[in-house]
């Protein structure tokens, strides 16, 4: 098991750093990445000149909102005996909203102002905040939200999965639970399967990870677990394609030809705006290093597509998997807000032992 502080803490400050690391980048082809940053393209966290901090970007603020609304969740089953975990992530996601646009979707929801987290006053920095999570959520009155059932639009942009990663720590001792909850948190803002279903394949890897299992046999169980659900096929695919890539030998060739490889099996995946491709994309550079956090998002990183997405994801299953402590210290100084990632984990951890 790997149910302990540095797994947990390493799955939410490598997220924030994959985040931090691809933000600058995020919409440079990797041309541009190389005329900005030189022929090995960007190899650290860039600071912000004002905070001298690397800044990330949504994908990390709701990451966090998915840590606050299953602890609001987690103490309602404790306290009230009421299980009710999507609707909290939802009023959770509620209170994004009120960080980006200073108000809610509905005047009920302003109970919410006395969350904790909307305490940390650096959340409510906009960072190129996902039009689909935005317009979707702004639309949520009378507690309405969308479901795998009621399916709020046809969406599968990567705005879901990348979040999703907090459901497979809660869920850690139930990877089956962490896959359900984890589409249902995802399908609150994008109804496509293919946008929904790789937030259940992100939060059961994580899961699996905690669990203690190898990190090549967790993207190999999901599968299975995909396979119960309607219209699975593309996410199902995109993955495949991922490991096949993954384990294909680059045997015989110098260092600078296999990093070109990778990055042409990359980008053999897609740009990483869909959930499917960013969860298969990110999973790819895992796969390929699953023991040096630094080569894997260098390679998240440059590429053409979604950089802070794939670095993200990248960072939450390697983070989960490698821990705090082989997380360069260097990097954990200089992303913003690596108290409230640590504040975080250290709560979930709490709240699931």
């Amino acid at each position: 098991m790997k149910n302990s502080k540095a797994y947990f803490r390493g799955c939410l400050l490598g997220g924030a750093i994959g985040d931090a690391y691809g933000y600058p980048v995020e919409f440079l082809k990797l041309g541009e990445i190389r005329e900005e940053y030189g022929m090995n393209g960007i190899t650290e966290l860039v600071c912000n000149e004002e905070s001298k901090k690397a800044l990330f970007s949504d994908d990390t603020q709701l990451t966090t909102f998915t840590v606050d609304g299953l602890l609001w969740a987690d103490s309602r089953a404790k306290n009230k005996g009421i299980y009710a975990y999507t609707s909290c992530i939802f009023y959770a996601y509620q209170k994004w909203l009120y960080t980006q646009t200073g108000s809610f979707a509905d005047e009920k929801y302003k109970f919410l102002l006395e969350g904790e987290v909307l305490n940390w006053e650096d959340l409510f920095a906009r960072r190129g905040p996902g039009t689909t999570s935005l317009v979707t959520l702004a639309n949520c009155i009378n507690g309405k939200y969308g479901t795998i059932k009621n399916r709020i639009n046809n969406s599968k942009g990567s705005g879901a999965v990348m979040r999703a990663a907090p459901v497979g720590l809660y869920f850690y001792n139930d990877s089956k639970t962490a896959f359900k909850i984890g589409c249902e948190s995802g399908a609150i803002t994008h109804g496509n399967p293919s946008g929904y279903l790789p937030a259940g394949c992100l939060a059961f890897i994580i899961a699996e990870i905690i669990q203690g299992k190898e990190l090549e046999q967790c993207v190999l169980d999901v599968f299975t677990e995909l396979r119960e659900y309607e219209n699975y096929e593309e996410t199902y695919e995109a993955l495949k394609q991922a490991v096949t890539l993954a384990k294909s030998s680059k045997d015989g060739i110098g260092s600078s030809e296999l990093r070109e490889a990778e990055l042409a099996d990359l980008h053999s995946l897609g740009s990483g705006w869909t959930g499917e491709e960013a969860l298969s994309m990110a999973v790819y550079c895992a796969l390929k290093h699953p023991n040096d956090l630094k080569k894997a998002l260098w390679l998240a990183v440059n590429n053409d597509g979604n950089s802070d997405t794939i670095g993200a994801i990248c960072g939450n299953i390697l983070g989960a998997y490698l821990g705090s402590l082989e997380i360069p210290f260097s990097w954990i100084e200089k992303v913003e807000l690596s108290d409230l990632m640590v504040h975080g984990a250290d709560k979930m951890l709490e709240a699931v032992t």
